[in-house]
C-alpha cells in the first residue's frame, strides 16, 4: 500500500529497517525462551497487574518501563550509588548529575526542555563518557541508549548541515540527518556530543533551539522532538589548569580558573542554556587501583561465556595501578595496559588449550621489576 501511495521512503524505512529488525527481535526471544526451564513460562499468577501493563506499553512505544513504573523513584532516590558502581572518584560530577535528572523527573523542570543538558569539564579519560554511558542504561534501562557524534568532525562550517541533513537537491537529503534521524528513530535516549570546543561555531548556534525548545526542524521539514532526551557534551577546555594540581586535590580548587577558560571559549546565550557545568576531578593512584577492579569485572563477565574464572592476586593488580598511572591521561593508559599485558597474551593461551571450560585461570606478578604478568592454571 505504502508503494502503490508512492510513499517509497516509509516502505524503504519499513522493509530494510523496521522489519528486519522486528525479525532479530522475535529470533531472540524465541531462542531465550527455548533456554529457560519450563517452569519459568509458567503463568505466575492469575491478574493482570500495573507492572504488565507498563511492560506491554513499553515494548509497543519504546518508552522505557522504569518510566511507568512507581518502582523508579526508590532508583531515583539511590541514584548516586548506582551510578559511583561504573564511575570512580567523581562523586561532585555524580551527585550534580542525578540532582538535575531527579528535578526532572519530578516534573519540576521545564517541560518542552530536554531532560537535562550537562557540559563536562575535566581532563581526558576521567570519567566524562563513561558517566554519559552510565547515565543512558540507568535512565532507559539499555547500553545502546545512547548516541555519539565526535565533534572533531564539524570543525567546518559546510559540515554543520550534516547534524540536521543535507538540503534539498544535494546528495544525501533522503538520508536525514546524523543528529535528527538519530532522535526521530529514538527519541529516549542520551545525547554526547564529544570534544565539543573543537566543534565550529554555528553547531552551538543550531542547538539553542533545542536546548531551550526542546526542538529541532531537520532538512525535510519534519519537527524531531528532544524532550526525552539528556544531552551532553563533554570539553577538555581548562585540562592544562588541571594539570597543575597536586595529586589528591580537587578540581574545584581551580573552578574559578577553568570557568573563566570556559566563558572566552563559549558564547554566553551558549552557556545560559547549559543546565549545569560539571567539573570532574583528576583521578589519583587509588581511583586507578579501584579502576582495575572495575575493568577486571568486565574480563570476567566475558570468561563467563567459556566457563573460565579469573583469579588475578593483589600483586598483580597494584602492579596494573602502578604501571598504568598516568596523571596527565587518566585511565587511558590502564586500559591499554590491560588490553597488552592480560588479554592479549591470555587470548592467546586460550587459542592454543592451556585453559579450557572449568579452569581457573591465576595470574600473578611476582617480580614488579618485570614487564609481564604471570599466568597458571590454579
Amino acid at each position: 500500500m505504502l508503494v502503490c501511495g508512492s510513499n517509497y521512503a516509509r516502505a524503504g524505512e519499513l522493509l530494510h529497517s523496521v522489519i528486519p529488525q522486528l525479525e532479530r527481535e522475535v529470533e531472540h526471544d524465541d531462542s531465550v525462551a527455548d533456554e529457560e526451564p519450563k517452569h519459568s513460562k509458567l503463568l505466575l499468577g492469575d491478574a493482570v497487574t500495573s507492572d504488565h501493563i507498563a511492560m506491554v506499553v513499553a515494548r509497543a512505544t519504546g518508552i522505557p518501563v522504569s518510566n511507568l513504573l512507581s518502582g523508579e523513584k526508590k532508583r531515583l532516590l539511590n541514584m548516586e550509588n548506582l551510578l559511583e558502581t561504573r564511575v570512580v572518584g567523581q562523586l561532585p560530577a555524580v551527585k550534580a548529575v542525578s540532582d538535575c535528572i531527579r528535578l526532572a523527573r519530578a516534573g519540576l523542570h521545564a517541560h518542552n526542555r530536554p531532560l537535562g543538558v550537562f557540559l563536562f569539564l575535566g581532563p581526558t579519560g576521567v570519567g566524562k563518557t563513561e558517566l554519559t554511558k552510565a547515565l543512558g542504561e540507568f535512565l532507559f534501562q539499555d547500553a545502546s541508549a545512547m548516541t555519539r557524534i565526535d565533534m572533531s568532525e564539524y570543525m567546518e562550517k559546510h559540515t554543520v548541515s550534516r547534524l540536521i541533513g543535507a538540503p534539498p537537491g544535494y546528495i544525501g537529503y533522503e538520508e536525514g540527518g546524523t543528529l535528527t534521524e538519530a532522535i526521530r528513530r529514538r527519541p529516549y535516549q542520551v545525547v554526547l556530543f564529544d570534544e565539543f570546543e573543537k566543534a565550529h561555531r554555528d553547531v552551538s548556534n543550531l542547538l539553542l533551539q533545542v536546548f531551550d525548545e526542546g526542538r529541532l526542524t531537520d532538512s525535510q521539514g519534519r519537527l524531531i522532538d528532544f524532550r526525552n532526551t539528556v544531552i551532553i557534551c563533554t570539553s577538555n577546555l581548562g585540562s592544562d589548569v588541571l594539570a597543575t594540581l597536586p595529586e589528591g586535590v580537587p578540581s574545584v580548587d581551580a573552578e574559578d580558573d577553568v570557568m573563566e577558560i570556559v566563558r572566552h571559549h563559549y558564547p554566553p546565550e551558549f552557556l545560559n542554556r547549559i543546565d549545569e557545568m560539571v567539573l570532574f576531578n583528576r583521578l589519583g593512584r587509588d581511583q586507578i587501583r579501584a579502576i582495575v577492579d572495575l575493568q577486571l569485572h568486565d574480563i570476567q563477565a566475558l570468561l563467563d561465556e567459556k566457563e573460565l574464572a579469573l583469579d588475578v592476586t593483589d600483586a598483580a593488580k597494584s602492579w596494573l595501578a602502578e604501571v598504568g598511572y598516568s596523571p596527565m591521561y587518566g585511565a587511558r593508559p590502564l586500559k591499554r595496559l590491560i588490553h597488552k599485558q592480560l588479554l592479549t597474551p591470555l587470548s592467546r593461551q586460550i587459542l592454543v588449550g592451556s585453559f579450557k571450560a572449568g579452569d581457573t585461570i591465576h595470574v600473578d606478578q611476582p617480580n614488579p621489576a618485570a614487564d609481564s604478568l604471570v599466568f597458571t592454571n590454579a
